[in-house]
């Protein structure tokens, strides 16, 4: 289980995955029912960590991602392949570190890298020399903990921090892991939570002015449906993969629709054939029996068909949907055998309609020519028209208004410049030293119009908040305010605004003295007013038994710091002369290849033993919507297959109706009728269907749509435009295809049609 937390204070609840470092082995005393615990941290100031390892004067560095903290009996409670030494025991010293294969081949090649020492550049958890004590194969399957090395918890800044620290209020950065014993209750264990929040939290919670509630979550919910912020990875998001399963399922009917439609459509060409085996005894359960066979048959064989392009696409789609998929017969055999369910399924639905129609035609009737469609019939196939085009109609509309979201949150003013920024991180104690000298040989470039440094920037994971309240106040007053510290220059590099008071400037020394900016939000939350009010005001901060008290010299305009799914919350900057961990560089409107190899060549210059490394600011915050584009593209890729699939339908159906009207669209013809006359009376009837089920569509996609939506706090509107704009694509869509085959009808010639009919 993994212990989660939910806080509640002055603000709305928040549901975290975070807790206190001491929780975990507090826990594990207080409850016998526990057999181990464990903790880990994520390297959450790391978007890259340096690793490098001196091979006899040779410096091997590499960028990596997604690095750990990792308790001792980490790898007890998580099972992990290792092809180097011993699981168990590997975090057991400090400075110990365990790589995942890739790492380890990139690092020392073909050698064994157990027992050899690497150097760690590390921002969250301090620089320092790790020896390697373990390598281990990643699993293909899906892990929340998608991990590349695991550092012990025990070294660096942390290792003395998680020694010193019994503070239950703050910290709330661990992730704590529970193993219970063999026949132990989680849910009894649960009840006994909110007397241990009493007993070991209560006074440290009653200072920091929040209170705490904790809950076992199991790791097998934690992806879909934990609902957490802060997980190891993003969790997955299930009313997505409801949408998506949905959409499928819409498709298969289209698909069902198709064949209901034309087998009965055509069951004049097999009236002749059901009169005559009724007339030799055939009964009408063996009738039903021989079209649902025939039915299966084809759904079997598609399944089949499905297999083999489910090989050769795979990749694509992984591409798509951003995940590493695989498909094993013998791994996936109880999907593939819940498929063959479905395949059975799809062939009884599509197949149970034309099985009672054509069986219940009597054979006296059809023998003697006097077989027609049914009323009944037709109506049900223009129903089953009208059903599939309001499924493709939902899909177009459903495409456009996610498109349109997604042009939004890449074209809205965030409120800082984030075109031509480069971001570069500083990893290592030489980069952060070198910091400034690479400041001032970049501003001397005239490609560049600004420089500046700070701890974090726009769009990535931002851990440090403090609990601030005005000076008139007390702690349990206070609002949670995002920091983030910067030299002079960052807010003008980023062109970050403010509407009173002033930005840091190198002019004012002594505003690295408890002076500090505050955006719209904080000055709102503390209940100011005017921005122009909190100029020069007091406002306090408490820490281990202290209160520090800041000036605010300036408010600047909102801006998104995170993602547009969430609202703008209360932001402030402190100034401080130290070591930053990234420099942005604003460079010129223009091709940034020359401003990169400037950076590049002053950076080798400086510190020639690492390598430069660099991501531009918009792309980075761009990342915040992957799960959003991916979902997009897949809702894109599933209205072609649906538009295509109603379109095949519309085409045979239209088909059919002209090769049954043969000998009247001949008479007409001879009687005069003009090509757009005959067009426009085989494609009249349908494209009233194919309309309706666009209006039909609109009520449907605009709930779904406007639920969706609800999930962003910044969002662009579901103008009528947009439900417009579908149906008109749908009836051209349409209209293409039936035209396609009408016109061919209505130009053959009509002395051949009329001398074969």
């Amino acid at each position: 289980y993994q212990v989660v937390t939910e806080f509640s204070g002055n603000e709305k609840s928040k549901r975290h995955s975070g807790t206190p470092s001491p929780l975990g082995p507090t826990l594990q005393s207080e409850f016998p029912e526990i057999e181990t615990s464990a903790r880990i941290l994520n390297l959450f100031v790391d978007d890259k960590t340096l690793l490098q390892y001196n091979n006899k004067g040779e410096i091997r560095s590499f960028y990596e991602t997604k690095g750990f903290l990792a308790d001792s009996t980490f790898f007890r409670l998580f099972d992990y392949n290792f092809i180097e030494g011993n699981g168990e025991m590997s975090l057991m010293e400090p400075n110990s570190i365990v790589l995942s294969e890739e790492i380890a081949e990139k690092m020392f090649g073909n050698e064994s890298a157990l027992d050899k020492t690497i150097h760690v550049n590390s921002t969250t958890n301090e620089s320092g020399d790790y020896k390697v004590t373990g390598v281990y194969r990643p699993s293909k399957l899906p892990t929340h903990i998608n991990a590349r090395f695991f550092m012990s918890m025990s070294s660096g800044r942390y290792g003395g921090f998680v020694r010193r620290t019994t503070d239950f209020a703050s910290n709330n950065m661990f992730l704590t892991y529970l193993m219970l014993k063999p026949g132990a209750d989680a849910k009894a264990l649960e009840k006994k939570l909110p007397v241990f929040v009493e007993k070991y939290m209560r006074k440290d919670l009653a200072a920091a002015g929040f209170n705490k509630k904790q809950f076992l979550l199991p790791i097998k919910d934690i992806h879909l449906h934990s609902g957490y912020e802060s997980s190891v990875v993003p969790t997955g998001n299930l009313s997505y993969l409801y949408i998506l399963a949905s959409v499928a399922i819409f498709i298969l009917l289209i698909a069902c629709i198709n064949f209901m439609n034309l087998a009965t459509a055509r069951s004049a060409k097999r009236a002749a054939e059901v009169g005559i085996r009724k007339v030799l005894g055939a009964e009408k359960k063996q009738l039903v029996r021989q079209f649902l066979g025939e039915a299966l048959l084809l759904s079997m064989f598609s399944f089949l068909l499905a297999l083999l392009m489910v090989q050769v696409l795979l990749p694509v789609f992984g591409r798509i949907s951003a995940a590493h998929l695989s498909f094993s017969f013998t791994r996936h055999l109880p999907l593939i055998m819940g498929f063959i369910l479905l395949a059975i399924i799809t062939g009884l639905v599509a197949g149970s309609y034309p099985a009672l129609y054509l069986s219940a035609f009597r054979p006296i009737r059809v023998l003697k020519g006097k077989f027609s469609n049914s009323l009944a019939a037709v109506t049900f196939r223009k129903a089953l028209v009208v059903f599939q085009f309001m499924i493709s109609a939902v899909l177009i509309v459903a495409a456009f208004a996610i498109g349109r979201q997604m042009s939004y949150m890449r074209d809205k003013d965030l409120g800082f410049a984030k075109e031509q920024q480069v971001v570069i991180p500083l990893r290592s104690k030489n980069a952060k030293t070198i910091a400034d000298a690479l400041k001032s040989e970049l501003k001397r470039n005239e490609k560049i119009i600004s420089v500046g440094a700070s701890e974090y920037y726009p769009g990535i994971f931002n851990a440090s908040d403090m609990n601030f309240y005005r000076a008139d106040q007390n702690v349990s007053d206070g609002i949670n305010l995002k920091m983030n510290w910067t030299d002079f220059s960052f807010l003008q590099t980023l062109e970050i605004k403010p509407i009173a008071g002033r930005l840091f400037s190198e002019n004012f020394p002594a505003d690295t003295n408890y002076r500090i900016i505050v955006n719209e939000a904080a000055i709102k939350k503390m209940g100011y007013g005017q921005a122009q009010n909190a100029i020069g005001k007091q406002i306090a901060f408490d820490w281990r038994d202290s209160t520090y008290r800041y000036e605010i010299i300036g408010v600047v305009k909102d801006f998104n710091f995170e993602g547009l799914k969430e609202p703008i919350q209360p932001f402030a900057f402190q100034t401080a002369i130290t070591q930053f961990n990234y420099l942005i560089v604003h460079a010129k409107a223009g091709d940034p290849a020359p401003v990169l190899q400037t950076i590049a060549a002053q950076w080798k210059k400086l510190n020639p033993n690492e390598p430069f490394e660099y991501s531009f600011l918009d792309q980075d915050f761009q990342k915040n919507y992957e799960a959003e584009t991916r979902l997009s593209a897949m809702v894109r890729y599933f209205m072609f297959i649906a538009i295509a699939l109603c379109c095949l339908g519309l085409l045979g159906l239209v088909m059919f109706s002209a090769e049954q009207r043969t000998k009247e669209i001949g008479i007409r013809k001879v009687l005069g009728s003009s090509v757009g006359g005959i067009v426009g009376l085989l494609s009249r009837d349908f494209l009233k269907l194919v309309f309706i089920g666009n209006l039909l569509a609109l009520p449907i996609a605009w709930y779904i749509l406007n639920k969706w939506i609800q999930e962003f706090a910044f969002r662009a509107q579901l103008s009528w435009w947009l439900f417009a704009a579908a149906i008109a694509v749908s009836v051209i869509i349409a209209l293409v295809t039936l035209s396609f085959q009408a016109i061919k009808a209505a130009i053959s010639n009509p002395v051949k049609s009329l001398r074969t009919e």
